[in-house]
């Protein structure tokens, strides 16, 4: 149970007001109330969890190993809970949520099943008043969103969906009940990382699975260990190293690049990428070779050796033209990379079909299912939608959020999506961000490492504001345009930036263009971040 609604519609008065009770919402929480301060989380689901509450769809589990998705700050809360496998399951994860909320006793400081709807700067009395979906309205010091860099659905995608006579799920919005599929004629659209994981879940249950595939995506096959007694002592044991170390690699996980591709012949470069191909982990994307992110000729190398892999278990040549990206298509690491688990030998079923909408796209949701722009009628009884986010901006600008002199933050970032440090924007005074655009933690890190030295360095800095006598803290117009230019030049030198993907924002028409997470590194990010603070926190205008 969470916090009870207030009785009254007078402002509850608050020192911070968290929006979001997923990983960063409620290390957030913990942190402020450690120092002293009124602080609530106020959160649309009806439970603690954030990503892991939501991202109920069949087969949804980690792509990062369980042992460092996990919160470091205290050993013991790390060590009381012990997983089951390397890449567990959702329903495990949940639990894990649950166990973190009731030994930390965070519900009682939490209002669930509530949306956040408005917040307003109130320049006379330097506070946000916010308001809710459920007529609720607080008066705080501090605004903080933990919003998640993937809880924006696209949920309404296609022409016609309210006459389909079965039912539509998108994969982010799947019920808390059982959804018979057994012998339904079933249609996934969208195979990034989500669709594959619905896709090789479902496709030995349904009667009839279709996938619409529109982008082939590379693929890296999961190897994914139960955790007996022994196996779950040993990674315990690393805490001191994990703690140390994941906070300073360049993607926040525990392995980082060590090769470099000028450095070896071309058979010491081949058996470097079988042997982190073999881990069965997101090693080849993340501590490979980092040439690959920035030189074409190494990408395409290595991105030849991923599609031959691919290659290798398909038996139809029309399988491999839909399903295995070509040499024209992208290159390998600047896509999200997707583990799987026998997800290419699912179209060798008989019951599963690759249709492929790159040059015949979807045109509409009819009654009887999906039509095609050449008219072609795919009958079904389920549609689930795998068709991604708004990433990065799209939760906070689905709130109306109005700074200081007219600042709109949707209207903002429809014009140009900026931060500093992924934590602060100019305009808006007292608004404190994670998971946010131009910080590695809108893609490219693991969330718990990211979200934690994000959620840390916040609370340092409403703690240093405490002590020093300030109020309102906002980053400079100079602060945040040298941020901007830090980020730009180092996404634009690579080939992440060139391509077409949630990562630049291009699944949505019109959104502003700009690489959405930091890509100079975990580690560098902290570094930069630390320095800002040790200076008295650097660009930050504060009274």
């Amino acid at each position: 149970m969470g916090r009870a609604r207030p009785v009254t519609k007078s402002p509850v008065v608050l020192d911070a007001l968290i929006i979001g009770a997923g990983v960063a919402g409620l290390y957030q929480l913990h942190q402020l109330r450690q120092q002293g301060l009124s602080v609530l989380a106020v959160d649309a689901a009806s439970d603690v969890g954030g990503t892991w509450h939501w991202n109920r769809y069949p087969g949804a589990k980690f792509d990062s190993e369980s042992y460092i998705y996990q919160y470091l700050f205290d050993e013991k809360l790390y060590k009381d809970w012990t997983w089951s496998e390397r890449f567990p399951a959702q329903p495990e994860i949940e639990r894990w949520m649950h166990y973190i909320a009731d030994r930390l006793d965070l519900r009682r400081d939490c209002l669930f099943s509530t949306t956040v709807t408005e917040a307003r700067w109130d320049e006379a009395r330097n506070r946000w008043t916010v308001k809710t979906d459920q007529g609720d309205v607080f008066d705080t010091q501090f605004l903080i969103g933990c919003c998640g860099m993937l809880s924006a659905p696209l949920e309404n995608r296609f022409p016609g969906q309210q006459t389909f006579r079965g039912r539509i799920f998108h994969t982010a919005r799947w019920p808390q009940e059982p959804i018979a599929l057994a012998g339904k004629r079933v249609g996934v659209v969208g195979n990034g990382a989500t669709g594959i994981q619905v896709i090789q879940t479902i496709a030995d249950q349904v009667g009839e699975l279709k996938v619409f595939i529109r982008t082939p995506q590379y693929t890296l096959p999961m190897k994914n260990p139960k955790y007996g007694p022994n196996e779950a002592a040993a990674y315990k044991a690393r805490f001191d190293e994990l703690k140390q170390n994941l906070p300073r690699t360049f993607t926040g996980f525990e392995y980082d690049f060590k090769h470099s591709w000028n450095d070896l012949t071309p058979e010491q470069r081949l058996e470097v990428l079988e042997e982190i191909h073999a881990d069965g982990s997101l090693k080849l994307w993340l501590a490979g070779f980092a040439e690959m992110f920035f030189d074409p000729e190494v990408s395409e190398q290595i991105s030849e050796f991923v599609r031959g892999k691919m290659r290798a278990r398909l038996k139809d040549r029309r399988l491999i033209d839909i399903l295995v990206p070509g040499p024209d298509d992208y290159g390998f690491g600047t896509h999200r990379v997707p583990l799987e688990t026998n997800y290419l030998e699912v179209y060798h079923r008989p019951n599963v079909h690759a249709v492929s909408v790159k040059n015949n796209p979807i045109a509409e949701i009819v009654p009887e299912g999906i039509r095609l722009e050449d008219g072609t009628v795919h009958e079904l009884d389920v549609i689930i939608l795998a068709t991604g986010f708004d990433a990065g901006s799209g939760a906070l600008s689905r709130i109306d959020i109005h700074g200081r002199d007219g600042h709109v933050l949707r209207e903002d970032w429809s014009r140009d999506i900026r931060t500093t440090m992924g934590m602060l924007v100019h305009g808006y005074p007292n608004f404190l961000i994670t998971a946010a655009p131009l910080a590695p933690s809108a893609a490219l890190c693991n969330m718990t490492t990211c979200l934690q030295q994000q959620t840390e360095w916040i609370s340092g800095l409403i703690g240093w504001m405490g002590a020093h006598g300030k109020t309102v803290v906002e980053p400079t117009a100079e602060a945040e345009e040298d941020w901007v230019r830090h980020h730009d030049e180092t996404a634009n030198a690579n080939l992440i930036s060139r391509t077409n993907s949630w990562y630049v924002g291009s699944n949505i028409p019109g959104k502003p263009r700009r690489v959405l997470s930091y890509t100079g590194g975990v580690g560098t990010y902290r570094a930069k971040c630390d320095e800002a603070a040790a200076q008295g926190y650097r660009g930050l205008a504060t009274r």
